[in-house]
């Protein structure tokens, strides 16, 4: 499998400039507020999603160097992406993120609910200073679909007769959208057509889409070393992802554990063993292989470059990342 760094080679030395950035953005005004988010920046990540910024810039301003508008851009769907994570981080009560203790494990839930906040305002603060009101729109439209997907995702906790189509709603709001409208952002800062900007915007949404289907099979797939954070969180705390929704349709007793939230004991390990004894892991890996496809397509209207087949790459690397 490719390592999702190799696929970056075009833009390698951009995302070095944007790693130097990202803690300088944050100020050290605030010690507490700079300590977590040193902590986080300097958890590593594969930075996929400013990669795919970067990569939009350049493969959409050939020729020429990208604009320090694109960098910036970059760097606030990478605080965004952050401050999402340090939020879900703190509603599931997750302990490590990364292979690293979270920020609330370390520092409590109230410095990180206000280093989650402090890094939002901080990203729609550099937002507004790019001065394009379409891009301030896009990026702020993504904010209020993290918290929709995080409400979405809490009132169908538990629920097993939610369908594919919402659970995909969910994972658009969650995921796909700051991919999405990241991706158009991109774009519009290189003054592409319009029909070419919805073309981008497609291409990370599907991409978004096909990237977390993959990350809600690998919470069955996965060790805990190799996530980072607990194999089978996601079952246990009754977000019910694509392998159990499909997995629903072939063993009906998997209904009656999550209806009792699995309170007794073996429940979760029963329901694990039924997943994996169905065909949802497989359906699931059919949904985002189409996703990913999809993606690709979307691509077909930028000219051939280095930084458009990396685009291309990062769907593949998608359907075969192993963490």
């Amino acid at each position: 499998m490719t390592p999702a760094t190799s696929l970056f080679t075009p833009v390698e030395a951009d995302l070095q400039i944007l790693a130097d950035n990202l803690i300088q953005l944050i100020g050290n005004d605030h010690p507490i507020l700079y300590a977590a988010a040193e902590h986080l920046f300097g958890a590593g990540g594969k930075r996929i999603r400013p990669a795919i910024v970067l990569l939009i810039s350049r493969a959409t301003m050939l020729g020429q160097d990208i604009t320090l508008r694109h960098r910036r851009l970059a760097e606030i769907t990478e605080m965004i992406h952050t401050a999402s994570l340090v939020h879900d981080d703190v509603v599931d009560e997750s302990q490590m993120r990364r292979g690293v203790p979270t920020v609330h494990s370390l520092f409590g839930n109230r410095i990180a609910i206000q280093a989650g906040d402090f890094l939002f305002a901080q990203a729609s603060w550099y937002l507004a200073n790019l001065d394009n009101l379409e891009v301030v729109k896009l990026l702020s439209e993504v904010i209020m679909d993290l918290a929709t997907g995080e409400i979405q995702q809490g009132i169908n906790c538990f629920d097993h007769g939610i369908s594919i189509e919402t659970y995909l709603k969910k994972s658009y709001y969650k995921a796909a959208s700051l991919i999405a409208n990241s991706s158009k952002a991109a774009g519009l800062l290189s003054d592409v057509s319009l029909e070419t900007a919805e073309h981008l915007f497609n291409y990370g949404r599907h991409l978004g889409l096909a990237f977390q289907i993959m990350d809600d099979i690998l919470d069955f797939t996965s060790t805990t070393d190799t996530l980072g954070k607990p194999a089978g969180s996601d079952l246990k705390s009754g977000n019910l992802t694509a392998p159990v929704l499909f997995a629903l349709k072939e063993k009906p007793y998997l209904e009656a554990l999550i209806e009792r939230k699995f309170t007794q004991q073996g429940d979760v390990e029963q329901a694990l063993e039924l997943i994996q004894d169905s065909q949802g892991i497989q359906q699931a890996r059919e949904l985002a292989a189409h996703h990913a496809k999809l993606a690709v397509d979307h691509l077909a209207v930028l000219p051939a470059s280095e930084s458009q087949q990396a685009l291309v790459n990062i769907a593949d690397y998608v359907l075969s990342r192993l963490y």
